[in-house]
């Protein structure tokens, strides 16, 4: 595994520290809510996403960079299925729009230090132990075939919201921006909270999954953190554009578990078959591509059934 210069994890952190900033500033007091602005905000961050692996084509290889692309590609896929997680979640909950973004703000903010966790042990699991990357590909492939059975969109309520409901004082309504309040004298956690531990709660539990799929790609801490982070980064905009769409997206969950069964089926026969990162871009696009477009020829012809 190439080493990566002290400079270029600088040049990053420094990126995404502020971006970071640019995201909590640009959007307090519910600004850019509406789906214009989030359609422009997710076309921004997916134009820094390609331009960061651009930085990472020319300053570290052509190699690197297939890589780089492939990662963020295989993570950004994946994120679909953290958004509609976000949906369900404010849903249950009656979290009003301009309230969202303080939750997913910080929401992705406890993503990036997490994956951060997960990617570095990982990473550090596959070099000491090689026989570690047929286990993430076993998960991947088990995680691919429950994908494939339930549709995510369909989810009316989240069991992680749930089980807090029941076990923590919360009041029955938002107050305002607060994630606590006091009532008689209790402290009472308010819909907020329990929407941003749900968050965070099922976004590791997603990791288990997209962070090996990433794995399968490659074993560089760099171009998978990097990846990582830029695919998520734009999780709140992305979120403002689906949720309107979840139902012209049918088969899109067939797509994601084409994605996940692929990085299973990679690391799994990686030590006698090598897939190059830029087969698996083409893939990955491929394999989501024909599932949006699947997606809305079936909703074209339910329209045209019901003119």
């Amino acid at each position: 595994m190439q080493s990566t210069p002290s400079w270029a994890w600088v040049v990053f952190w420094a990126l995404l520290l502020a971006l970071l900033v640019v995201d909590l500033l640009a959007h307090r007091g519910g600004r850019g809510q509406s789906r214009r602005a989030a359609v422009l905000w997710s076309m921004a961050w997916v134009g820094l996403g390609l331009g960061f692996c651009g930085f990472v084509w020319v300053t570290l290889g052509s190699e690197r960079g297939h890589e780089y692309l492939a990662a963020w590609l295989i993570e950004k896929s994946l994120s679909l299925d953290n958004v509609f997680v976000f949906l369900v979640i404010f849903r249950s909950l009656n979290v009003p729009q301009r309230h969202q973004h303080e939750v997913l703000f910080l929401g992705i903010f406890g993503a990036l230090v997490f994956r951060a966790l997960f990617i570095f042990v990982g990473a550090a699991a596959l070099q000491r132990w090689g026989w570690v990357s047929y286990v993430f590909g076993a998960i991947l492939l088990i995680t691919a075939w429950r994908v494939f059975r339930e549709d995510p969109s369909k989810q009316e309520d989240n069991r992680v919201v749930g089980w807090l409901s029941r076990k923590l004082p919360v009041t029955d309504q938002v107050e305002g921006p607060h994630f606590l309040v006091k009532h008689q004298g209790r402290r009472l956690a308010t819909p907020l909270l329990l929407a941003l531990v749900g968050l965070e709660v099922t976004d590791i539990l997603f990791a288990v999954d997209s962070v090996p799929a990433a794995f399968s790609v490659t074993t560089d801490t760099f171009i998978l953190y990097s990846s990582n982070a830029f695919a998520i980064l734009g999780l709140r905009a992305l979120y403002l554009v689906i949720a309107g769409a979840v139902g012209q997206l049918k088969y899109l969950h067939y797509g994601l578990a084409g994605v996940l069964a692929f990085a299973g089926v990679k690391m799994v026969v990686e030590t006698w078959v090598h897939i190059p990162p830029l087969l698996s871009v083409a893939i990955i696009v491929t394999v989501i591509g024909g599932a949006v477009g699947a997606s809305l020829a079936h909703r074209r012809s339910v329209r045209q059934v019901e003119a």
